[in-house]
């Protein structure tokens, strides 16, 4: 590295001497080099002086304390061992015998105390009078059981200083080994300071040796350095090292320097970046860094080279290399590095396509992020703009934006569906317009053709002029000067166009820019054509899942309902619900969900629906029905996996579904429900009150063989009962707990709301942003049929009372204000009590319901039903059912704990029954043959 060292080859410099006295003199100054090692030295010095005197301390204490262990246990087992100890122990005062043969032993044995205790601890002897009587402060348990304790503790003040002292603790036996006392002797610690104070002086003289040593070497060092160095000072050093690595990694040349053994020594940052070498090249061998062989062989190899030029992945290098050493044997090169290469121009187009496909990239990942195709236009004109264009405008068919195929018929008439970049300046239809094309325009011309058109001057572009001439003029006029229109096209099938504008100082398009729109285009046509087919599949199962869904309220008197239905985002589900009228002024309310998305789900929630209307034409109990859907749904799972099922997403077996089923009665007030899997209902107390009516919950349908719990509330007038579907407070973000709580906070105080206000209210408050689930919600306020409406009366089996039957039946109509319908009712009434009283078994009963429709009913003990035939003309009878029929809108029998009731409705305008004007009354009376009546 001489050749580097700054200084040209000759005589060595010397600095004058007044410079070289003046620096002798600063030598050990701390601001150098050599002040700053002898102050290391010094601190060095000091603290293994420090540690040799607190070595010395810690051995002496060591060797102290084993002392004053020896001496302590030596002198507590003779006095121990004394004649007269023991007899002085049973004195009446053993401290009047022991305390002076305690002291002078004390004295005799150099330690600092002599103490005779008694068994419990109770001193007899102390050096001072005043602690004899006092507890002894140390363990004697020990001693007590023979064997001699020796410790470390302190205690009361002692003639050589109070402190920790090392005492040891030996018992006073008898002649047969009874232990009548303890004797304990110590010393203090603090005494031992004299076996270390004596080697102080040597410690620290031997450190003041060391120091004296220490500053002779660091001056011989520091004048030898100098020496080396020339003169030159650490400070003249650094400066020049910083000025020699400014340089070599400033130069536009790139340096390297290898060794003899072809290892790279240095690599400035010109040569790095020629050469693309990583960071960590310095010492490795040259044929381990993947450089190009040219340039491998040309830095191990020993000849000189001048200007030859060599080719470095795009760059042309112009090398030179000479020895680092002109005596021979030493090895070493220097290389130079210096980048001829002048193709600005290719660079300019590498660096075009490098953004191109940049470009191409992110529209690979911004296009088509969602399944809408108005969003999937905009996607891309967003990317296009402004990186490729300065306006972009896509245009599409009428009928791909509704999601139905494209045709050939429609090529003509276009709507703007997405705009971006300068437009506000630019005078192009607005979004949403419909364009109808010129067969001259380069949009109609890319249709027809099925491929990209480019019109690299609009001036010269007679077509795109002649489709608006105004429109065109003003555009040129604000420099709108070039456009590549390329067809978006997906299966071979057109969609649209999209149109590419520059203006202003843009350069014109070139056909490299035609090819990367049309390859721009063409993606973004599968993602408009997958859009495209989502929003016709999601509109088909739309409208088939609406059509399965109740389209209005049916008529009847015991529930206000209102209810709401969102669609998922992502498709259709199979949520439903349903209000159905039943026999004797009740409604049953009907919730469930089947399992998935789509068509099948769709399908699936139809044919369960249907069946929950079919079960519910039986009237049976609410346990009883969703046993029979879950029946239901066991059989469409097995059909489904029978193998004929076809195979897909939409093909897939129904795997379950939840259902909640409740039946309201509103002469009694009293709700009735099951849930299979379903969440649990809502109900709201006229006063605001929210409450969970705990509905037992059983498993979702298609389990099979599982019971299905019912419960029974009763419901004030004017309760609103809640019933929803999972999508409305869960989501893959909520947890259902926190929905049910958000729903409990909407559903608070709304008491005096309608149930459309209800509904309403809950979904503002939980509809989220994004639905991923179907949602169903069903409000419904109880009413209550007075009791002023409500006619009951037992009948006794006799038919003979018949007669009073139709006679009471007459006097309810007339206080209803029902006359016109007498007639009929009275009918109706005497039909269904006489065979219920000949067919039937006691106890018959008759109730009469006045609301929308006027029902009666007759009830008996038995659990045969009624059938309706046609009598042949020679029968006797037969035909009360079928008058029954005739006169009633609706009949029919429904089963209870205790038998059968037989209904009919009779529906009322104006205070008539709708049924009177359908059947002429001679037809009627001809079949009324029956002489009892």
């Amino acid at each position: 590295m001489e050749a580097f060292s700054g200084h040209p080859r000759g005589p060595a410099r010397h600095p004058p001497a007044g410079r070289s006295r003046e620096r002798r003199a600063s030598l050990l100054d701390l601001h150098s080099a050599a002040g700053q090692v002898f102050l290391l030295q010094v601190v060095i010095v000091v603290l293994l002086v420090v540690a040799a005197v607190a070595a010395v301390v810690l051995q002496a204490a060591r060797d102290a304390v084993q002392q004053g262990r020896r001496e302590s246990v030596v002198a507590a087992q003779s006095f121990a061992s004394a004649p007269g100890v023991v007899e002085a122990l049973r004195s009446q005062d053993p401290t009047a015998v022991l305390q002076p043969r305690a002291e002078a032993a004390r004295k005799r044995a150099g330690v600092d105390f002599v103490v005779v205790m008694s068994t419990e601890g109770m001193r007899y002897t102390y050096p001072y009078p005043r602690e004899i009587g006092k507890k002894f402060v140390g363990a004697i348990e020990p001693a007590l059981q023979g064997r001699t304790v020796v410790e470390q503790a302190g205690g009361p003040p002692l003639p050589a200083g109070k402190g920790t002292a090392v005492q040891a603790v030996v018992p006073v036996t008898d002649s047969r080994g009874e232990v009548v006392g303890l004797v304990s002797a110590g010393i203090t610690v603090k005494n031992v300071a004299r076996l270390w104070m004596p080697q102080l002086p040597i410690t620290v003289g031997a450190g003041v040796v060391a120091l004296a040593l220490a500053m002779t070497g660091t001056t011989l060092v520091s004048r030898r350095l100098r020496r080396q160095t020339r003169g030159l000072a650490p400070a003249e050093l650094a400066q020049l090292y910083e000025h020699h690595d400014a340089v070599l990694h400033a130069v536009r040349e790139g340096v390297l320097i290898t060794d003899a053994d072809g290892r790279l020594l240095l690599a400035n940052d010109e040569a790095t970046r020629l050469l693309g070498l990583p960071a960590d090249v310095q010492g490795r061998p040259v044929r381990e860094l993947g450089l190009p062989e040219q340039i491998t062989r040309l830095l191990t190899s020993r000849e000189v080279v001048t200007d030859e030029v060599h080719l470095a992945q795009d760059r042309l290098l112009a090398v030179n290399k000479r020895p680092t050493y002109p005596q021979p044997g030493r090895g070493g090169s220097v290389v130079t590095l210096r980048d001829t290469t002048e193709l600005t121009a290719v660079s300019g187009r590498a660096e075009v396509a490098r953004e191109r496909l940049k470009l191409l990239y992110e529209a690979g990942m911004r296009i088509g992020t969602t399944l809408d195709v108005g969003r999937t236009a905009e996607e891309l004109a967003e990317v296009a703009a402004p990186e490729f264009a300065d306006v972009v405008t896509v245009d599409l068919l009428d009928t791909v934006l509704r999601g139905r195929e494209p045709t050939a018929e429609g090529w003509r008439h276009l709507r703007r569906a997405a705009i971006s970049g300068d437009q506000q300046m630019m005078p192009v239809y607005a979004l949403g317009e419909v364009i109808t094309f010129s067969p001259r325009t380069p949009q109609m011309r890319t249709l027809q053709e099925g491929r990209g058109v480019l019109e690299a001057d609009l001036r010269q572009a007679r077509g795109w002029q002649e489709q608006d001439p105004e429109r065109a003029r003003k555009a040129l006029e604000r420099g709108l000067h070039s456009l590549v229109t390329v067809p978006l096209r997906a299966r071979g099938v057109p969609l649209g166009v999209a149109n590419f504008y520059r203006r202003g100082d843009s350069p014109a398009f070139e056909p490299e820019d035609l090819s990367f729109a049309e390859e721009l285009a063409a993606r973004a046509a599968v993602a408009i054509d997958n859009a495209r087919r989502f929003t016709r599949e999601h509109a088909m199962a739309v409208t088939l899942q609406r059509s399965l869904l109740p389209r209005g309220q049916p008529e009847q008197d015991a529930l206000e309902v209102a209810w709401r239905y969102l669609p998922a985002e992502t498709g259709v589900g199979g949520d439903w619900f349903d209000v159905i009228p039943l026999p004797g002024a009740r409604v049953a309310l009907v919730m469930g969900d089947v399992v998935g998305h789509g068509l099948h789900a769709a399908a699936t929630m139809g044919r369960l629906r249907t069946a929950v209307h079919n079960f519910s034409s039986l009237d049976l109990p609410v346990d009883e029905v969703l046993g029979n859907m879950d029946d239901l749904v066991v059989r469409m799972d097995n059909e489904e996996n029978t193998g004929d099922a076809a195979e897909g997403p939409e093909g897939e077996g129904v795997t379950g579904a939840t259902c909640l089923y409740a039946v309201y009665d509103p002469v009694a007030g009293a709700c009735t429900m099951a849930r299979a899997g379903h969440p649990e209902p809502v109900v709201v107390r006229p006063d605001g009150t929210v409450t969970c009516p705990g509905v037992p919950a059983s498993a979702p349908l298609g389990l099979g063989g599982y019971p299905f719990e019912t419960a029974e509330l009763s419901l004030p007038e004017g309760s609103q009962l809640v019933l929803y579907t999972d999508g409305l407070v869960e989501d893959r973000t909520l947890d259902i707990d926190v929905g049910l709580e958000r729903l409990r906070r909407a559903l608070g105080g709304s008491g005096g709301r309608t149930p459309e206000e209800t509904c309403q209210a809950v979904i503002d408050a939980l509809k989220p942003a994004h639905p991923c689930d179907d949602i169903a919600l069903l409000a419904a306020r109880t009413r209550i049929l007075p009791p002023s409406c409500v006619a009951e009366w037992d009948v006794p089996p006799d038919p003979a009372a018949v007669p009073s039957v139709r006679a009471r039946c007459r006097k309810t109509l007339l206080e209803w204000g029902l006359e016109e319908t007498g007639f009929t009712t009275e009918l109706i009434l005497s039909e269904l009590v006489t065979n219920a009283i000949r067919y039937g078994s006691p106890p018959v009963t008759v109730r009469l319901l006045h609301g929308r429709c006027l029902i009666c009913e007759v009830s008996d003990g038995s659990g045969t039903s009624p059938r309706l035939r046609r009598a042949a003309t020679t029968d006797e009878g037969g035909r009360g059912l079928f008058l029954v029929a005739q006169f009633a809108q609706r009949w029919g029998t429904r089963y209870t704990t205790r038998g059968k009731v037989i209904w009919a409705e009779q529906l009322l305008h104006d205070g008539a029954s709708a049924a009177t004007g359908h059947t002429p009354i001679d037809v009627l009376l001809e079949q009324f043959d029956d002489p009892n009546l």
